[in-house]
């Protein structure tokens, strides 16, 4: 029985059950939520199932935000009962934590910390609603979901040996973020798609989370029975004393069934920074690495050609020295000094002359892949340790994704950002010190000795250079897979800046299969898996090939495990020397397969993306074949090492996974698209249109130009421009996208257009109006590079109007060119709607092919024939009032000007056909620019020596037109 303590001479005055701090909180924050649903209901059911696009009937039932916090007196009414449940929420934690706190152990107190955040930020976005201020409530409402995470996973891991709990806890647990997916998918279907009743759908699960979330929390209820508040602990469970009639032996091996071990032992500080520095310096080899591709390729790209700087490509081999046993032995001994030399590679964005700058980074780069495979090396000594660096090499190619993602698909650190494009690199230096120091804190194991003599070093080699290719061109960025199975709207695939974290969640998946399950990972079965996804992503667009990318995700980064572990113990000047040689091949390779016209022999491998990936999977074959065809007694031994001496730095590598999943889910929430796009002079039914070659978004002096380019598109007021040279897919361009920052800073609609898996240079089209339907094409090109085409339909003021976004093919292939005027004509012409065309088109005015885009079959218009100061790009159109022409000067953001045209859309048929029909004469009489409305005048900034090197030029003005 429970002791009574209630006499006087004790100075109890009143007792009660533990328990009863858990049933108070679970009732009055049920009552909170669900008095103001029945309320809501009964008086505004109306109002509150109502959404920005649909109201009843196809929405029937309330969200918990519109619930809660738009009307009165059910906002009152929940807000009173929160304010209530707030003391029973704060004492539940107290409670817990002493239930749970043993001296010596960190665990408990940060369980209880969160906890307590949780509970502030609980009550900062319950009372600060969207209505009031939607930035704070999402903030809060984020930080709350944050915090949760934590605040799960600490009570499973300290849950009281109660067999009834943990159950409970498991299920719950389970139950709250199994909810989350299909919460945030029919979030998508409202918010992007916007499928009526998809809102619907969502509040169901919205208010399942929180049952689950308060219902979670209500199981401390079979624990705090424990409990008699004074506080005395009447049945020893604080002391760690099994109350259960269950053996305690029993209910520990539950527990860690499941939290999957990971809190099996205590935690140390000490250790977590150990694990979190060695994972930041796997996240800075790969940020160094991967923005070598970028400034190398700011040479090729300004000489047009072949500059000679390619060679730096080269700087990976840099472990073929460890060949040398002096050289070999003198790296190992000093690994502190070649990882902190690695760093230079960082340094490179204090360098302002390029040329220098490509040294600085190919200097970091040598010796960062010296260092790195010189540890890999001298660890091999010792599983769990060569594991452990590993697992920190692989989950810093993850948090490079991450870092690329929250930034736009730029790295923070790269040393083409600084502060003016939104570049961190001076505390990502200083990090990076710290944690190369930390990193290196142990001796080496003088692995010299430990050499595996048995077999080759060849097949490992192969499948390591197979293996770092990959990883490198495809999951470097969360992007560049959706964008290879991107095909236009309407959207029937996954957009990048809301399924990206399907790429996060199957590179955290495949870690952990590589960690702990090795021996199912290094096999033929698994190698035909991902060989399938390798077909289905090459093969397929939309979903389908998107599943694919998903499962060669998987299958890569749990390979990644055998095949280091496998290489890392045969001689590093084969394995990784040849390695990172056979890697740079494949670089080169699928770079040549687009950029065949200017280099020797590309015609032999002109648009084989499939050889690519073939060769890929080949290789890494022979990694896998020269693990399985080791003996199996030492396959079996090394695994049981593993799995014996691994448990340590695992659960440590399984929290930082989790870290970077939410803070990956945090931008994801961030970004997630507003749809809030507007035009910028709607009441005057005009748009200007534009068109600019971004020059792979690199400007003169090697700087990353998103923002450069951002601000003119924004300050010339332009509602839809084509990009060109804008596919940045590929290792050598860094892996970006610079559409996906334009477009969401700028409120715009965004077509990539034919993804990097088409072989072309790029074409974009980025719309203030809804893109109803895109299609790509590839124009003829026997000889030269490929052509890309985009024909996109806007709802433009409720009329339809086709958009045109088009590259023609080199000056040196003039057949090409011809053949690519005639299919672009015949296209244009097949539209009945007004249209616009946005082009580089490499002809004269007036002359040539110039009269087959301008033609009778094309039924477009020059938007002003007598400029004849054109070579490249052109604006063409029909069925539109055309108002004004401006062209602007580029300062140094690119190596061509942005062009810029204003159409008004007619209101009625008549208008329209009277656009059409127009004579060439009335059409193309210009007039003053006081003669034309305010609204269609071109921004005045831009007049005379306009701003930041932009301004009017070759008319030294707009050109305005009567019609």
């Amino acid at each position: 029985m429970a002791h009574k303590y209630k006499d006087k001479e004790s100075g109890v005055v009143l007792t009660f059950g533990g328990q009863w701090v858990s049933w108070t909180h679970t009732a009055l924050a049920y009552s909170a939520f669900l008095s103001a649903l029945f309320i809501g209901v009964a008086l505004h059911y109306h109002k509150i199932v109502e959404n920005e696009w649909f109201s009843y009937p196809q929405e029937w039932f309330p969200s918990v935000s519109a619930t809660i916090g738009d009307r009165y007196p059910e906002r009152s009414i929940f807000m009173l009962f929160i304010a209530i449940t707030s003391g029973p929420r704060f004492a539940l934690v107290g409670l817990f934590y002493l239930l749970t706190a043993r001296p010596g152990h960190v665990l408990p107190k940060a369980v209880a910390i969160s906890g307590v955040v949780r509970t502030l930020t609980c009550g900062g976005w319950t009372y600060i609603t969207s209505t009031d201020d939607h930035n704070w409530h999402d903030i809060l409402m984020i930080s709350y979901l944050v915090f949760t995470i934590p605040w799960t996973a600490g009570c499973l891991a300290l849950s009281p040996p109660n067999a009834k709990a943990i159950k409970y806890r498991k299920w719950l647990a389970g139950a709250f973020f199994g909810t989350l997916v299909p919460l945030i998918y029919f979030f998508i279907q409202h918010k992007v798609h916007r499928i009526p009743g998809a809102y619907t759908i969502y509040a169901f699960f919205e208010w399942a989370l929180i049952l689950f979330d308060v219902g979670f929390d209500a199981v401390t209820a079979l624990d705090f029975n424990t409990f008699e508040v004074v506080i005395r602990d009447v049945k020893g469970a604080s002391k760690g004393v099994n109350t259960s009639s269950v053996p305690t032996a029993v209910l520990e091996k539950e527990k860690e069934t499941a939290t999957a071990s990971v809190f099996a032992t205590g935690y140390h500080l000490g250790d977590a920074l150990n694990i979190a520095s060695d994972v930041y310096h796997g996240f800075v080899f790969w940020s160094i690495l991967t923005s070598l591709g970028v400034v190398i390729w700011y040479f090729p790209l300004w000489h047009m050609g072949i500059s000679g700087y390619e060679a730096l490509v080269m700087s990976t081999i840099s472990p073929a020295l460890l060949g040398m046993k002096p050289l070999r032995s003198l790296v190992i001994r000093n690994q502190r000094v070649t990882h902190l030399l690695s760093l230079t590679g960082l340094l490179a964005y204090l360098v302002t002359d390029p040329v220098y700058r490509l040294f600085t980074v190919g200097f970091g780069v040598w010796m960062g892949c010296l260092g790195w495979a010189a540890t890999f090396y001298s660890d091999s000594a010792h599983p769990a340790r060569l594991e452990a660096r590993i697992l920190a090499w692989t989950i810093g190619l993850l948090m490079s994704s991450v870092a690329k993602f929250a930034w736009y698909t730029n790295n923070p650190i790269w040393p083409i950002m600084h502060a003016e494009n939104g570049g961190w690199n001076g505390t990502g230096l200083a990090l990076a010190v710290l944690a190369a120091l930390r990193f290196t804190r142990r001796a080496s194991m003088q692995a010299d000795n430990t050499t595996d003599k048995s077999g080759s070093a060849l097949l490992p080699a192969l499948g390591l250079g197979g293996m770092l290719f990959a990883l490198h061109s495809l999951l470097s960025d969360t992007s560049t897979m959706i964008l290879w199975v991107w095909d236009g709207y309407p959207i029937r695939g996954p957009v990048s800046n809301v399924h990206a974290w399907y790429t996060i969640a199957a590179m955290t998946g495949g870690l952990l299969i590589g960690v702990y399950r090795p021996g199912a990972v290094a096999s033929w079965t698994a190698y035909g898996i991902g060989s399938t996804g390798a077909a289905m992503l090459t093969l397929y667009s939309e979903w389908f090939g998107y599943y694919g990318a998903l499962i060669l995700t998987t299958y890569l980064m749990a390979v990644s495990l055998p095949i280091i572990g496998n290489a890392a113990k045969k001689s590093p000047a084969t394995t990784f020397g040849l390695g990172f040689f056979i890697y740079n091949f494949l670089v080169l390779f699928h770079v040549w397969v687009v950029a065949y016209a200017f280099v020797p022999g590309g015609p032999l491998v002109r648009e084989h993306t499939d050889w690519v990936m073939i060769t890929t999977m080949l290789l890494i074959g022979a990694g896998v074949f020269d693990i399985i065809s080791q003996k199996p007694s030492s396959r079996k031994k090394v695994v049981e090492r593993r799995r014996a001496s691994a448990w340590g730095h695992r659960r440590y590598h399984v929290g930082v996974l989790g870290a970077l999943n939410v803070l990956f889910l945090c931008a994801n929430f961030l970004r997630f698209p507003t749809n809030d796009y507007k035009p910028y002079h709607e009441k005057d039914r005009l748009f200007t249109a534009g068109i600019w070659t971004i020059h792979f978004s690199l400007d003169n002096d090697m700087w990353s130009s998103e923002y450069r380019m951002r601000d003119l598109i924004k300050e010339m007021e332009v509602d839809v421009i084509g990009l060109l040279e804008s596919d940045l897919q590929r290792v050598i361009m860094g892996n970006r996208d610079t559409t996906q920052f334009l477009a969401e800073d700028l409120g715009m609609y965004v077509d990539y257009g034919p993804g990097p898996n088409k072989h072309t240079w790029g074409a974009a089209l980025l719309s203030k109006f809804p893109i109803l339907n895109s299609t790509h094409h590839l124009l003829p090109s026997p000889v030269g590079e490929l052509a890309p085409a985009i024909h996109a339909t806007l709802d433009v003021y409720g009329t339809l109007v086709d958009v045109f976004v088009f590259h023609s093919g080199q000056e040196e292939d003039p057949e090409d060119r011809r053949l690519q005027s005639e299919y672009l004509a015949k296209l244009m012409g097949s539209s009945p709607r007004p249209s616009v065309l946005l082009s580089y088109l490499v002809t004269r005015p007036l002359d040539g092919n110039y009269n087959n885009y301008v033609s009778d079959v094309s039924g477009m218009h020059d938007v002003d024939p007598s400029d004849w100061d054109r070579w490249c790009e052109y604006i063409l159109f029909k069925g539109l009032r055309r108002t004004g022409y401006a062209r602007v000067s580029r300062s140094t953001i690119t190596d061509t000007e942005l062009q810029v045209a204003k159409f008004v859309v007619p209101k009625t048929e008549l208008e329209g056909a009277v656009a059409r029909h127009l004579g060439a004469d009335l059409r193309n009489k210009q007039v003053q620019e006081h003669e034309v409305a305010p609204g269609w005048r071109f921004p005045a900034i831009f007049k005379g020596e306009g701003v930041r090197g932009h301004r009017y030029h070759v008319f030294d003005e707009p050109r305005y037109y009567n019609y």
